[in-house]
């Protein structure tokens, strides 16, 4: 089997844009607003379970980052999957993370209008999702330059945003707002843990969308101007600090300031819409700087919104390439666009427009659950691309030491990250999703919050059914882990890491220790 790669794409992504899209490219709705539907499970439910997701999501990374150095190819998931598991497997994955993006799409639209909703602006909110949804899809059209520094800009704003407003999270639970000293009166009242070990399992959904989106980084390998070798694992890196200091410590500050049974967080009322990080600026009665951060989100949801549509054009065009989706999407113009693949986000972008229902919160609640399970297939299929691929290469005989990267997590970190996303997995479907939390079993609830599960097996059955295969994965020799890596190539690859080595000898320690983790 032979990994497709699409030369029409153009190499314009730079060094600087792919660790800044690493670092801050995805936070986005499910950190700065559906962590309000989260919290109302309690700030240690919050903690609990973004450490949970984080500490999986940090092995899969590495996973992929090892695949995507050694096999540098377009829609690097469904195309891994297909590889080294199997080719029925690579077509839902593909499917299933094509859906993925094209439903963020919308999702991040809506969110963006919910936001709005903070100005009470007298103008319609369609009005500013017709505006939104435009400027997307032009900047999109500007090629991967266009997408690359939008995304660069977006994550310096998030940055900036997020230390700010942690600062300033640490002057108010000292009692520098109108509230004088808070500490850690929310953590006891109403308490940690509102919901007991029900909510932590919940929760661990909402923290898996949160930080869904990171593996986006693995879709530009064909794009990237510098050596993938280089570049992929590097950025890759700082996803580490994207979840301490975007996730951990802003959590944990948020769940100081704003309490589980505030009546603004989202799914609390029928009207409620803030995000927890402006509901703590404003109770601290700061009056500007509710406006400033609600634009911070605003970038953050619309800069999403870009990704998404890059993600579903990258990874439609891939299927394409391996005839797993129509040709018509095999499409790329002179200027390196996926042109059908865009015109397709557009489409089902137009779902976004749902945001003039007065129920938009449920919509945005139903589309947070579906994006969830989603990322488990994802994340667990790079983790079992990984180990099949490493059991080929050890029965090949093969030298890790021929690898442009080896894990730093290695296959018990992979082991990992594949039986937690299936723990996850499993709690939602046979649990969560059947008896969720104060309501009772609805089967109707229950399909729409498992969708995302059920299209999956759809999808591998039937392609099972349309090859007429038997066989539910690939033997360990017939697993290709030589199409695309020539001899030649090796040998100039261990030569590259020996005066690399060499040359690290010389650094100073604490570059050894900056290196090793950025």
């Amino acid at each position: 089997m032979i990994i497709h790669q699409n030369n029409d794409l153009k190499n314009g992504l730079k060094k600087r844009q792919l660790q800044m899209i690493a670092l801050g490219g995805c936070v986005g709705s499910g950190l700065l607003v559906a962590s309000g539907m989260a919290l109302r499970n309690g700030p240690g439910s919050l903690l609990v379970a973004w450490a949970i997701v984080s500490s999986f999501l940090y092995c899969t990374m590495q996973s992929l980052a090892e695949l995507s150095a050694a096999f540098p190819v377009s829609g690097s998931f469904a195309t891994y999957a297909t590889r080294f598991i199997d080719p029925s497997w690579g077509f839902a994955m593909g499917w299933n993370y094509a859906i993925f993006w094209v439903v963020v799409l919308p999702l991040e639209l809506v969110a963006a209008s919910m936001t709005i909703n903070f100005w009470e602006s007298k103008i319609n909110s369609v009005v500013w999702i017709a505006l939104f949804y435009v400027l997307i899809f032009v900047l999109n059209l500007c090629g991967n330059r266009g997408f690359g520094e939008t995304e660069f800009v977006a994550s310096i704003i998030k940055l900036l945003g997020i230390v700010g407003f942690n600062i300033l999270a640490i002057i108010l639970i000292c009692g520098g707002g109108d509230q004088g000293f808070i500490g850690g009166r929310y953590y006891i009242n109403p308490g940690s843990f509102t919901t007991g070990v029900k909510g932590v399992v919940s929760v661990l959904i909402t923290a898996t969308y949160s930080l869904a989106g990171t593996e986006l980084i693995g879709l530009t390998t064909t794009e990237s101007e510098g050596n993938p070798r280089i570049v992929l694992p590097k950025a890759i890196k700082q996803v580490f600090w994207r979840i301490i200091i975007f996730y951990m410590i802003t959590l944990t500050l948020v769940g100081f300031l704003v309490p589980a049974n505030s009546d603004q967080l989202i799914g609390a009322s029928s009207n409620a819409s803030a995000s927890p990080f402006v509901i703590a600026i404003r109770a601290g009665g700061i009056k500007v700087l509710p406006t400033i951060f609600n634009v911070v989100v605003l970038v953050a949801l619309l800069a999403i919104g870009n990704s998404a549509v890059y993600g579903f054009s990258r990874t439609i065009l891939a299927l394409s390439e391996q005839g797993l989706a129509p040709k018509i999407f095999n499409y790329v113009d002179r200027k390196g666009r996926p042109l059908v693949g865009i015109a397709a986000c557009a489409i089902v972008g137009l779902l976004a427009f749902v945001s003039v229902s007065p129920k938009q919160s449920e919509v945005f609640a139903w589309l947070v659950a579906l994006s969830g399970l989603s990322t488990l297939f994802t994340w667990g299929s790079i983790n079992a691309s990984f180990l099949r691929f490493r059991a080929a290469y050890k029965y090949q005989g093969k030298d890790l030491q021929e690898l442009p990267y080896i894990s730093n997590t290695g296959i018990w970190g992979a082991y990992y990250g594949l039986i937690m996303n299936i723990v996850v997995l499993a709690f939602e479907i046979f649990w969560i999703g059947i008896w969720p939390i104060g309501s009772k079993p609805d089967p109707v609830v229950y399909f729409q919050n498992n969708l995302a599960f059920f299209i999956v097996i759809a999808f591998y059955i039937g392609h099972k059914l349309y090859s007429r295969s038997l066989k539910f994965y690939k033997k360990v020799d017939e697993i290709d882990i030589d199409t695309g890596r020539t001899p030649e190539e090796i040998d100039l690859l261990l030569q590259e890491k020996e005066e690399e080595k060499q040359f690290a000898k010389t650094r100073p320690i604490y570059k050894k220790i900056l290196n090793f983790w950025c």
